[in-house]
């Protein structure tokens, strides 16, 4: 089983998509556990403060050091079963996220995940505390929540037992995904369609086709093949 936890101020903001779907499945299935900390449990003062002004000035607010490291020194106490562990914190300046670093994260059994609000985090936190800093794009969040949920989801379709073998194979990130291309060793997807073959859209007062191309109704798996090559375009990387 594979251990998540989440140290973030805005506990609530997880459940309902944490009790959806595949990631409900998963954990219904003892194949990962979710345990979502609210990082105000390890302050001391009457206020539950996690922030404070940045030394040298400057604006808004940053995480101190103190509570996130009373927070990952007592989760990890919680690691009985001595399970590989690595503590993740979410920030602009981290490693990009991408379908291998997803990969090779699913191989540890914990992961404990730091979700900044505000202005960011006190360095220390990077330097000292975090094993690696993920960013999952160049833009800019209110906080690291949605990367947190980001990642649980890719990590979770990984791992033995939630999703179909086969259905992983041809997934657009999926390193071996070649699609019998030669030298395509890129990663990428081609078209896909559902019925029904023919649909009516209206257009001002008359009805148009949308039409499902008429090789992927022959039923000739050899042009079928040919015909997702010659459409198969190439993931920007």
């Amino acid at each position: 089983m594979m251990r998540f936890d989440i140290l973030t101020i805005f506990p609530e903001v997880f459940k309902n998509y944490f009790d959806t779907s595949i990631i409900k499945r998963a954990q219904s299935k003892k194949i990962i556990e979710i345990y979502i900390h609210n990082l105000r449990k390890w302050t001391t003062d009457p206020h539950q403060s996690v922030d404070d002004v940045p030394y040298g000035g400057g604006k808004g607010m940053i995480f101190k050091v103190e509570p996130i490291y009373k927070a990952v020194k007592d989760l990890k106490k919680q690691n009985r079963q001595k399970a590989r562990c690595r503590v993740i914190l979410f920030s602009p300046k981290g490693e990009k996220l991408n379908q291998s670093r997803v990969k090779k994260l699913s191989q540890y059994r914990r992961l404990i995940l730091i979700c900044p609000r505000y202005e960011g985090v006190d360095e220390r936190v990077a330097k000292y505390i975090a094993d690696e800093e993920i960013s999952i794009g160049d833009y800019v969040l209110t906080g690291g929540e949605l990367p947190a949920m980001v990642l649980i989801d890719s990590i979770t379709r990984l791992l033995p037992g939630v999703i179909n073998k086969e259905s992983l194979l041809e997934e657009s990130f999926a390193q071996n995904f070649k699609l019998e291309i030669p030298n395509s060793e890129f990663l990428g997807e081609y078209p896909q369609y559902t019925r029904p073959a023919v649909f009516y859209p209206e257009k001002g007062n008359k009805k148009i086709a949308w039409r499902v191309p008429s090789v992927l109704l022959s039923g000739d798996h050899q042009k079928i093949q040919q015909w997702k090559q010659k459409h198969f375009k190439k993931i920007k990387s």
